[in-house]
């Protein structure tokens, strides 16, 4: 049975038990403290491990970024909180420039086990706070990029980032954190007890065998909505979650379109340059061009996001048009 949680209680869960299993966890960023975070996925944290290991945060996201990566050299396991990924500008010098790329640069002597928290996608706050940009993250060679898309994800894949020792982003999306567990088609069941997700293998979220959908994050939601109305139209659709963007899991995926020969790839992220077309390249370059019937994208058609929720709408993958861009490719096929 599920325990009914939502997605930021589930994170806020996830978070607790890491922070009690490792001292060395400290969370920093604005109004994670006594708010519990712009979207309550810190909720209680403060209460419970004291202002010194939950601290609140001017407005700077340049130096409280610095103060994550300065503690993580130190020996600590930082959770930086960047409110929306829109702001990511005010602090990528020290997320792409120190955060990624320490590391290397010591020729792996200094590690760099800190987690880069933010909440990107969509719900009608227009063009300064809508964006996903994983694919920007993912563009910037040095760490890893988490996409939850499900309940039971969004705290394993939590639990893996903070055990690990590399940077990771963390992207949660604005949509589903109040979302609640039950209400989900896919990874509904979140036990109450520590468990990991690997970072970097996706999910085969439903099984079909005439097209393989390719997505992440709440497009995961909105696909196994779209495949459900596709079904009944004798269309069998399987959904494949990507859960990470880097590491990228294209042999699940490939292994997928192998058997059914069609690929379509939702994401709301922005079309071009971004995670759409690298799982097209990569597969094509895995499986041969002979092996793949057909290829289609959906997803942001490269514009800022409307403030209206009908006009976002209308240029995001929702789960009638993702239907459409199937209906598409099945009446082309």
């Amino acid at each position: 049975m599920s325990r009914n949680l939502s997605c930021s209680q589930i994170v806020a869960e996830a978070i607790g038990i890491e922070m009690e299993r490792d001292e060395r966890i400290v969370v920093l960023g604005e109004d994670v403290g006594a708010i519990g975070g712009v979207f309550g996925a810190t909720r209680d944290l403060q209460r419970r491990f004291g202002d010194k290991r939950v601290r609140d945060m001017p407005i700077s996201e340049m130096a409280f970024t610095g103060m994550g990566v300065g503690l993580a050299m130190a020996g600590y396991r930082p959770i930086v909180e960047v409110m929306f990924a829109d702001f990511i500008g005010a602090c990528l010098e020290q997320v792409y420039n120190a955060m990624a790329k320490i590391p290397f640069m010591s020729g792996g002597t200094m590690r760099m086990p800190m987690v880069l928290k933010t909440a990107g996608g969509c719900i009608g706050s227009a063009a300064q706070h809508s964006q996903c940009l994983w694919g920007l993250f993912a563009h910037l060679p040095g760490m890893k990029v988490v996409t939850p898309g499900s309940p039971y994800d969004y705290k394993g894949l939590m639990a893996s980032a903070l055990e690990g020792e590399d940077p990771v982003v963390y992207i949660e999306h604005q949509s589903q954190m109040s979302k609640k567990a039950a209400t989900f088609r896919h990874g509904a069941e979140v036990p109450a007890e520590r468990y990991t997700v690997p970072i970097g293998k996706a999910a085969v979220a439903r099984q079909g065998r005439d097209l393989t959908l390719v997505t992440l994050s709440a497009c995961v939601e909105q696909s196994l909505e779209a495949a459900e109305t596709l079904f009944s139209e004798h269309i069998d659709v399987e959904v494949v979650d990507l859960r990470t963007v880097v590491p990228m899991d294209i042999e699940t995926v490939a292994g997928s379109v192998a058997r059914t020969q069609r690929l379509l790839v939702v994401d709301e992220d922005y079309l071009s340059f971004g995670v759409s077309g690298e799982v097209v390249a990569r597969v094509v370059e895995l499986l041969g061009t002979t092996a793949v019937k057909q290829v289609g994208r959906h997803g942001n058609p490269d514009v800022p996001v409307p403030a209206a929720k009908t006009l976002e709408d209308a240029v995001l993958p929702r789960a009638g048009s993702i239907a459409n861009a199937v209906r598409r490719m099945a009446a082309a096929s």
